[in-house]
């Protein structure tokens, strides 16, 4: 054969590879002969990998129980025997994304009597990063937790960028409230934007797709049931507005869409990126396990910082604490699925260390006050189902 022949079958090759692919969106924004030309400003849809949703490629199921408080997050102080216990839990569906601003808080009520040893209790989002803010500010630490990060709730959590989930309702957090999660959600931000742009991406910046048959409501969640609190309007400014999409503007086979850019955590990286700096700086850790407030006394540190989310519960006998129930289906990673979506109550989050699919329902009262951690297998086929359905359809 000769070059001229091999070029020319390359090119076949070539196109009938492209033309396959392009029902999946892979070559989204490529003209047609005959096709209307764009409308000025008409931005062509981008070039997206499918999501390959089959229950063949589903590894485990994980559940989070996430530890709701209608008032918002606990963070008073209180004395237990010769302990001085500054509480840090309660952070609803938002405790990675308030973590460093959450710590700050605690550790300025801790330091109040110029404290340089300081205990931490648990070991989750909450927990490492007030250690490292501890740490920081020249305070020697030891975090007590039963388990290590991995192996934690938080371990369990999407990862993705959410300040105002189920942080609180509306009409139970006291007035001085939203102007303190905006200074968590703030201090937050500008921490996690210090991990971004790091080799194995413990911080990254993705775009998510909204989509749906019919036209879109407003804000999208809490419609019936309890009136959950949402701030998401002060910090409007911290990253790139939502579109609504145009037909030919998105490569999915669905009437409506929106984009939005946001931060999402690579929770296993990151957490093994937090825990190796706080030990490098000199931070220890032990496992121990507490049952009661009286436990603590065993601690030889007078100051206390508790971050135990969810364990908190049955720790402090604080009934306050809720729990909303969030299930977590896990397929083999696909590196080359670099956005997420949301579909029909379910959503799509693609890390490092899997391809994630979540039932979400259609409000936030999706697994409110359901304490159930075993794994529902019926439910993690629904939602695979519902992301293969939408990759199946053909293009609008």
């Amino acid at each position: 054969m000769s070059k001229l022949q091999m070029a020319q079958a390359d090119r076949r090759r070539f196109l009938t590879g492209a033309a396959a692919l392009g029902g999946f969106g892979l070559l989204g924004g490529c003209a047609t002969a005959g096709s209307t030309p764009p409308k000025p400003g008409f931005r062509p849809a981008p070039l997206l990998a499918p999501v390959r949703a089959s229950l063949d490629r589903l590894t485990h199921i994980s559940v989070c129980l996430r530890p709701f408080r209608a008032a918002g997050p606990r963070m008073d102080a209180e004395t237990v025997g010769d302990k001085l216990v500054v509480h840090n839990y309660g952070h609803g569906g938002s405790g990675w994304s308030l973590s460093w601003g959450s710590g700050v808080m605690a550790v300025k009520t801790a330091f109040a009597d110029g404290v340089k040893d300081v205990a931490v209790i648990g070991c989750g989002a909450l927990g490492l990063t007030a250690a490292t803010i501890a740490q920081r500010a020249g305070a020697r630490v030891t975090i007590y937790a039963k388990e290590q990060i991995l192996e934690t709730r938080s371990a369990r959590a999407t990862g993705v960028w959410s300040p105002d989930s189920r942080i609180g309702l509306a009409d139970a957090v006291d007035p001085g409230f939203p102007a303190r999660w905006e200074e968590m959600a703030r201090t937050s931000f500008r921490m996690h934007q210090q991990y971004v742009g790091l080799a194995d991406a413990p911080v990254e910046w993705t775009e998510r797709y909204i989509l749906s048959d019919a036209p879109m409501g407003g804000s999208g969640g809490g419609e019936e049931g309890l009136r959950f609190a949402g701030y998401g309007q002060r910090i409007l400014d911290l990253s790139p507005r939502s579109q609504p999409l145009e037909p030919g503007q998105h490569p999915f086979a669905t009437r409506f869409a929106r984009r939005h850019s946001l931060p999402m955590f690579n929770v296993t990286e990151y957490a093994r990126t937090l825990t190796a700096d706080f030990l490098r700086a000199g931070g220890r850790m032990e496992t121990v396990e507490f049952h009661s407030p009286a436990d603590l006394g065993r601690l030889k540190e007078k100051v206390v910082i508790d971050c135990t989310g969810y364990g908190a519960r049955a720790l402090w006998k604080d009934d306050s604490v809720v729990p909303v129930r969030g299930q977590l289906a896990w397929l083999i990673p696909q590196p080359e699925v670099t956005y997420g979506l949301v579909f029909q109550g379910v959503g799509v989050v693609s890390r490092r260390d899997g391809l994630i699919i979540q039932a979400n329902g259609s409000s936030d009262m999706f697994g409110y006050n359901d304490p159930k951690e075993m794994p529902d297998r019926g439910e993690a086929e629904r939602a695979i189902a519902t992301v293969a359905e939408l990759f199946a359809r053909k293009p609008a």
